[in-house]
């Protein structure tokens, strides 16, 4: 088996060249086969969309990504084009702490307090042994010592008020949590910095 066939490294983009998600080069030759989408080729400054025919045919430069096949090798596209998608799908952000002290603006959402990452943590509002979950409602950004304090009950029996009642954030487009991680140079022409 090829791991380089199934590593997340190519960027695709929809009809309108925006950024909406991140494949393997296994989906991504699937998806070329069909006709789904057209890979692009990217040679400094210019750019060209490429049929999966053609594709097949191109040389495979140094630094490429590459598979080999019985035919020998072919390079590995680092961003396709869907021909006939246009969308660009929306999502929230994933639940973890980082991001709910986001939503709360960094802020004790108890004292009101600028509280960072080594300082706090997060609070379930109902705590998990009287019923409550891990859930954008249930979970807020509070200071270890007010979290300590209120222990294992509701705000206020332990004389506590929430700022504002915790909420789901609202569904962003997907392009907001495409990062380019590894660092592929043809990303960074598609992907906001």
């Amino acid at each position: 088996m090829n791991p380089v066939l199934h590593q997340p490294v190519v960027l695709v983009l929809n009809r309108n060249w925006q950024a909406i998600d991140i494949r393997t080069p296994a989906e991504a030759f699937c998806q070329l086969a069909t006709g789904s989408v057209a890979a692009l080729d990217v040679d400094g400054g210019h750019i060209r969309p490429v049929s999966w025919a053609d594709w097949l045919t191109l040389p495979v430069r140094e630094g490429d990504r590459a598979v080999r096949t019985v035919r020998g090798a072919v390079r590995v596209p680092a961003v396709v084009v869907a021909v006939n998608f246009a969308r660009v799908p929306r999502r929230r952000p994933k639940l973890n702490a980082r991001n709910v002290r986001e939503r709360d603006g960094g802020l004790c959402q108890y004292t009101g307090r600028p509280v960072g990452p080594g300082e706090g943590n997060l609070d379930h509002v109902v705590p998990r042994s009287r019923g409550g979950g891990d859930t954008w409602e249930n979970l807020v950004w509070s200071a270890r010592e007010v979290n300590t304090r209120k222990g294992n009950r509701l705000p206020h029996e332990a004389g506590l008020r929430l700022l504002r009642a915790p909420s789901a954030p609202r569904e962003l487009p997907v392009t907001v949590f495409l990062r380019n991680a590894l660092r592929i140079p043809e990303w960074d022409l598609f992907l906001a910095q």
